[in-house]
């Protein structure tokens, strides 16, 4: 199954490598291939992710690497990864 990243979720992404890279570029490029390598695990496993308790909704899943909720939208014939957060953030806002 073919794994999309959302505008939404690039900007997360970005927002999460600009935050890291003021204290160390390596470790912003690490922690963002770690991110963008989970992606390709959820494209294996697609139901690994559990149902992100703020939805309730069998198609809407995450899992976790690190600090970082990586929620995605499990659809029919492709998988959209809709938000990239730190765990301590707010899903609905």
């Amino acid at each position: 199954m073919k794994v999309y990243w959302t505008d939404t979720a690039e900007k997360h992404l970005d927002s999460i490598y600009n935050y890291i890279v003021q204290h160390s570029e390596l470790y912003a490029k690490k922690t963002v291939d770690r991110l963008t390598k989970k992606s390709i695990q959820i494209a294996d496993f697609p139901l690994s992710g559990r149902i992100v308790p703020e939805f309730e909704m069998d198609q809407i899943r995450e899992v976790f690497d690190g600090p970082y909720r990586i929620i995605y939208h499990l659809k029919p014939d492709q998988i959209d990864v809709i938000a990239v957060l730190h765990g301590y953030r707010n899903v609905k806002n």
